[in-house]
Order: structure tokens, then sequence, then C-alpha cells
């Protein structure tokens, strides 16, 4: 599990990196909120949860710990491009952008569940 918790962030970095290059080319900064999000709530956050799941394998072999991965991994992206589109002027997506919030904050609680339980 933590294998592909740390996979997964790994792209995350390059998408946020990827996308940090587009600003700083185009000079448009708009999705700024998204470059930051991508790679907090991407990278980072994925590749700790990746390090405490090697730390703490009785966590990493749970149901909460695949429910974490798919939440968090199916709501991130559906909230970063609803984000995105919403911050070029795609007002009507906030429905989206909620959705994904959701299902990507559902991924975080039953992650610390996961770890408040094993640890």
């Amino acid at each position: 599990m933590s294998e592909r918790f740390v996979k997964i962030a790994v792209v995350y970095l390059v998408l946020g990196a990827c996308l940090g290059l587009y600003m700083g080319l185009s000079q448009n900064f708009v999705l700024m909120p998204v470059h930051a999000h991508v790679l907090l709530a991407g990278w980072l956050t994925l590749a700790m949860a990746g390090v405490l799941y090697r730390l703490f394998p009785a966590a990493a072999g749970t149901r909460l710990a695949h429910a974490h991965f798919w939440l968090h991994n199916l709501g991130l992206p559906v909230f970063m491009v609803g984000l995105g589109l919403m911050l070029t002027g795609q007002t009507t997506l906030t429905p989206v952008v909620g959705t994904g919030a959701v299902a990507f904050l559902a991924g975080l609680f039953c992650f610390a569940i996961n770890l408040w339980r094993r640890i």
C-alpha cells in the first residue's frame, strides 16, 4: 500500500511542477490555487501517507487504507479540474468542486481514523 501512495504522489509532483512551469512561462497565475493544492494535497499528503503506511504496516492493509487511497485519488482530480475550470470562468461547476472536495475530505477522514486505530 505504501508504494501505491508514493507512486501516485510522484505523479502529482510532476503535474504540479508542469502547471507551475506553464504559469511561469505564460505569466498567467490564475491557476495558482490549483498548483498549490496539487502539490500539497497530492504530492505532499500522499507521499507522507505512503511513509506512514510504511512505518505502521498494521494500518496499511486495512479497508480504511484502501478507502483512503481511492477517495483521495478520485476526489482530488475532480476537485482540481473543477476548481481550475471555475477559476477560469466556468462558475456553473461549483457542485463539481464540492463533490470532489467532499470525496477528498472523506479520504482524509479514513486516513485519520485508520491511524488513530492502528498506532
